[in-house]
């Protein structure tokens, strides 16, 4: 199908781009910026007046829910959310039931989402059988099946031996290895960040060291072994210190930070709102000024939704007890660009961090809007607002510290590979 998209606002983070002009899209990919190429025949027209067109997002964490958790979520709804928030590729954490440590359960969800034929999957696959921390996994075998790296997610890697072993395989094979660094002894138990608040509220804390503790482990394997690697989930000023100098160092070295942390601390806890907890906790706001500050620098690559689908009941339990986490895929535009209008960052700056800039990390051409690159786009209204409530959001999980926020811009069409798979109207 031929697509024309007239009259929008195109921005390409990627270049800096920031002009009115057409789009045309052919053969799912961007044909031509501004003219339509020789013997263009259109088969369908977009009238994007008013609206940015922008290449689609790219979530370096979404949980997916399945196999395993239907419970709290199904690929269908999950799905819906990420085209609802324009979501066009997202990354899946291998921490499922059962984990995604075999090639055969990675093909099944590879399958699952191709017929749904919306959002693009890249799954990680599991660093160890079973998330165990004992036993790595064939990851050539898992790769063969489709993961773009692998992964512990949050469970704990307590032998360094093991971790050693892993990164030396999987710089054999070029393979990018994502890690929390989060020192599995210091965190245990804890539910918020140490300080005045936890001791305050009676919650166990988690210190700044079990960060920073893991990353000078994670940051000395990797001069030993060359591994590339990606953090998930910084949290500290003192963390990003460390990433900072091993990037000046020359580590092949990426992180990413969630939409959540750039806006939320500690404080906002407020008297034991299990709407905001997370893992790793909400810090400090000095820590979420260093956030601020390593996402403009480049510090920090990419900021992600951490997107969590969290049962009600599991919410409603007494804060210690509750389950981290919240649903953030139709969120993390607006919450980017509420991000950039406080901090008065250039709009086109501000969304590299969830477009090219974490494109870059999964080494994709995607996110960008190149003659070539995937037509994978977004479409949105940059003056509208709305109102976050459950009745609002598509996925299944309904929990966010943003319910009764009122966010800027609203997402009016997705498309992926030049075809429209989302479109929502004006009214």
């Amino acid at each position: 199908m031929n697509l024309h998209i007239k009259r929008g606002r195109l921005i390409d983070p990627a270049t800096g781009l920031d002009t009115e002009a057409d789009l045309f899209i052919a053969a799912g990919k961007i044909a031509s910026i501004g003219k339509a190429p020789t013997a263009f025949e259109v088969n369908q027209t977009i009238d994007a007046s008013g609206l940015i067109v922008l290449p689609g997002l790219i979530d370096l964490l979404a949980r997916l829910r399945e196999p395993g958790y239907e419970y709290k979520a199904t690929l269908e709804s999950e799905m819906a959310a990420a085209l609802a928030g324009g979501v066009t590729s997202l990354v899946c954490p291998p921490d499922t039931d059962p984990p995604l440590d075999e090639p055969g359960l990675v093909e099944m969800l590879k399958f699952r989402a191709r017929t749904l034929n919306q959002a693009r999957v890249y799954p990680l696959g599991a660093l160890t059988v079973g998330l165990k921390g004992q036993a790595i996994t064939e990851m050539a075998e898992l790769a063969d099946a489709g993961c773009i790296g692998f992964s512990q997610a949050d469970a704990p890697m307590l032998n360094p031996q093991v971790l050693l072993h892993a990164l030396q395989y999987a710089t054999t094979y070029g393979y990018t290895v994502w890690l929390r660094a989060q020192d599995p002894y210091l965190a245990q138990g804890g539910v918020a960040a140490s300080g005045a608040l936890a001791s305050r509220l009676g919650l166990r804390g988690v210190p700044e060291a079990s960060e920073t503790i893991a990353l000078h482990t994670i940051i000395e394997l990797m001069r030993v072994t060359g591994a590339r690697v990606h953090l998930s989930h910084l949290s500290s000023a003192a963390g990003l210190e460390l990433v900072r100098a091993a990037k000046q160092e020359g580590l092949p070295l990426s992180c990413d930070v969630t939409i959540n942390h750039v806006h939320l601390i500690d404080l906002d806890i407020g008297y034991f709102d299990a709407q905001y907890r997370f893992d790793p906790p909400l810090r400090s706001q000095r820590d979420r000024d260093a956030i601020s500050t390593a996402l403009m620098d480049g510090t920090i690559d990419a900021i992600c939704s951490a997107h969590t689908p969290v049962d009600d009941d599991e919410k409603l339990l007494p804060f210690g007890e509750a389950s981290a986490g919240a649903t953030g895929l139709e969120l993390l535009l607006s919450l980017t660009v509420k991000w950039a209008q406080e901090k008065q960052i250039p709009l086109t700056k501000a969304l590299v961090k969830i477009t090219c800039a974490p494109a870059d990390v999964l080494n994709l051409n995607s996110g960008r809007l190149a003659l070539g690159a995937p037509a994978d786009l977004v479409l949105f209204d940059p003056d509208a607002h709305w109102l976050v409530a459950p009745n609002r959001l598509k996925s299944q999980g309904h929990n966010t510290p943003f319910l009764g926020y009122e966010l800027p811009v609203r997402v009016r069409s997705t498309i992926i590979s030049g075809q429209l798979v989302y479109q929502e109207s004006k009214t």
